[in-house]
């Protein structure tokens, strides 16, 4: 899968039960890194570490709430006990509930604001001074979405405006450390991402995917890898896949020391109309 070498060197990644977070650490684990990854359903994460080791990886999984500061510290702490170290810290747990503003559930901005930023900046500040307790020349990857360019996107493209600003920020801050800050902002990708999106939308993706009408695709539960698969692969000029971003990520954090992947946007050729 891989052609890099990131042997000796762990990496934690959030929201790594399926999509991008899935492919970004089965990426890193191929690679030869150890891999600790988080997210909300262990079955899921189960499919993750098996899919690593078959690959000849190492992974350990944790059931995280990135909401909360606290777990998120432990995550990164249990990745130290167990390798002595951390090199590479993707925070990619996020979530989109795309109502409009006058009519949306007041809720879901939180759990948007809470994860999305709230979780990051947890997973920043573990890391950093996780990487400066073992010396390493480590890269901090946030997964942050073409939204943050577009003025105009919702409560979700706010929270991804926060993310390349909260990068920013950081570069600043570690101007005098080997810590590099990498924002990736990928467009329409094939992913579970799109579970709280409009019954509409969600049966658009259905049958663009190939996938019989006798299979039920329910707003707010996971997403059949047989629907995102089928949609990718029938749409792949306009629907992005996950392994698109997990290339983007292994190039920026496989770079020279000298050498800083700041931004990189990983889009589809043409945007996708729903």
């Amino acid at each position: 899968m891989s052609e890099h070498d990131l042997s000796g060197k762990t990496a934690v990644v959030t929201g790594a039960s399926s999509g991008i977070g899935r492919a970004i650490a089965e990426h890193i684990g191929a690679a030869g890194a150890h891999v600790a990854i988080c997210g909300r359903t262990q079955s899921a994460m189960d499919a993750t570490k098996e899919a690593i080791e078959a690959a000849g990886g190492s992974c350990t999984t944790a059931t995280t709430d990135v909401r909360d500061p606290a777990q998120v510290q432990a995550l990164v702490d249990q990745a130290v006990a167990d390798t002595g170290r951390l090199d590479v810290m993707v925070n990619n747990a996020g979530l989109s509930y795309p109502d409009p503003i006058l009519t949306a559930d007041p809720e879901g901005w939180r759990a948007m604001l809470e994860t999305n930023v709230l979780g990051l900046l947890a997973g920043c500040q573990a890391a950093v001074a996780a990487m400066r307790a073992c010396g390493a020349t480590g890269h901090l990857v946030n997964i942050s979405s073409v939204a943050a360019l577009n003025p105009a996107s919702g409560v979700y493209g706010s929270t991804k405006h926060a993310v390349n600003t909260i990068c920013n920020t950081l570069r600043q801050e570690l101007m005098d450390d080997p810590i590099q800050v990498v924002s990736i902002m990928p467009g329409a990708i094939a992913t579970n991402f799109a579970r709280n999106f409009d019954p509409a939308v969600l049966e658009g993706v259905r049958a663009m995917s190939g996938v019989g009408e006798d299979l039920e695709v329910v707003q707010g539960e996971r997403l059949p890898d047989e629907v995102l698969t089928g949609a990718q692969a029938a749409l792949s000029d306009v629907l992005a896949g996950p392994d698109d971003v997990a290339d983007a990520v292994m190039y920026a954090i496989t770079r020279p020391p000298s050498v800083h992947i700041a931004e990189l946007v990983v889009r589809p050729n043409r945007d996708l109309q729903l």
